[in-house]
């Protein structure tokens, strides 16, 4: 009498099998029969965009991690507010992303949408985005798997508790670090990301400006770098956006001498600058420094375990027909 009962759970179970035979998987040809012409209309638009835009590809990658880092690679930090939801893009920390790379991944979105429409993810392109401008400016190649899904969620309040500051304790940052499954190794390595790019003064003018009863800036710094700072950010305070570059010697390349600064003073900020002095991390910071080969095998391999973070897949999320809005209005 059991026997069909057996014959029912085993065909039940060939069924389930089945299912999770035909659910999309991450792989790096998730787009080669569904939009053929994905890649080149991607490289095609990426480089017309850093070419006009320099800071375009420091920017792109700057907003793949602070995404990633809150709830997971899901394009939740591409959401614009509007009357009925306030999204990632009002945290504090978000205020000074540059529009560059907002601007680039809506030109990416509108040509798919032209080419295949519904088919490619905001997440998708945000992630291949990031990895070929790193290589584009001299960075190393590393693998990208595609078939994210986008957040039909955007939260601000999810922001400050997800992301390093520039003041953030060596402590709080490797635990938060830490916390999304990364060593101490890979934390330094990530944060090599400052090579290209820049910062506004507001976030490192506590070290320039009274620092403190001896010493107007941290001593910490190269002191010709120090003074050089206190002209450039002399006004900022009148003038919010004045900024300056990370790494001041190759700023517009994707190399190790963010490293080399951080050895000689010229780390921008006080988390970086911490790095070097930390026992935990500063192993880390000589070897990147001495052997740019070791840094860019490790940031790969860094930004390959980031970009799969949390991903969503299926039905856990959407493919929005535009970058900066859910597909169902949010109240």
């Amino acid at each position: 009498m059991a026997f069909p009962n057996l014959v029912l759970l085993f065909t039940l179970f060939s069924f389930l099998l089945l299912f999770r035979s035909t659910e999309s998987k991450l792989s790096a040809d998730y787009y080669n029969k569904t939009c053929p012409k994905f890649q080149n209309i991607m490289q095609t638009i990426l480089a017309e965009k850093q070419l006009s835009a320099p800071t375009t590809a420091a920017a792109t990658l700057r907003v793949f991690f602070h995404d990633c880092f809150v709830n997971g690679c899901d394009s939740s930090l591409l959401i614009a507010s509007n009357a009925f939801n306030k999204s990632e893009r009002d945290a504090n920390v978000n205020l000074s992303v540059a529009g560059d790379a907002f601007d680039l991944i809506t030109r990416v979105k509108t040509a798919l949408e032209l080419e295949c429409p519904g088919v490619v993810s905001c997440s998708d392109i945000l992630a291949i985005s990031a990895r070929d401008l790193v290589v584009t400016v001299g960075g190393p190649f590393y693998e990208v798997v595609l078939g994210r899904k986008d957040s039909r969620e955007s939260n601000p309040s999810m922001v400050d508790k997800n992301l390093p500051k520039a003041l953030t304790p060596m402590n709080e940052l490797l635990s938060l670090f830490s916390s999304k499954g990364f060593s101490a190794e890979e934390m330094v390595a990530l944060v090599g990301a400052h090579t290209i790019g820049f910062s506004h003064c507001k976030e490192f003018a506590n070290r320039i400006f009274n620092f403190s009863k001896t010493s107007e800036f941290d001593p910490a710094y190269s002191p010709v770098f120090a003074q050089g700072l206190r002209k450039l950010c002399a006004n900022y305070t009148k003038s919010p956006a004045m900024s300056a570059f990370n790494d001041v010697y190759t700023p517009g390349k994707f190399d190790n001498m963010y490293y080399k600064n951080l050895q000689n003073g010229l780390g921008l900020l006080s988390s970086d600058q911490a790095m070097v002095t930390d026992n935990r991390t500063k192993p880390f910071v000589d070897r990147f420094a001495a052997n740019e080969t070791a840094f860019f095998d490790m940031f790969a391999r860094s930004m390959e375990k980031l970009s799969v973070y949390k991903v969503k897949e299926n039905n856990d999320g959407d493919v929005r027909r535009r970058c900066d809005q859910f597909n169902t209005l949010q109240v």
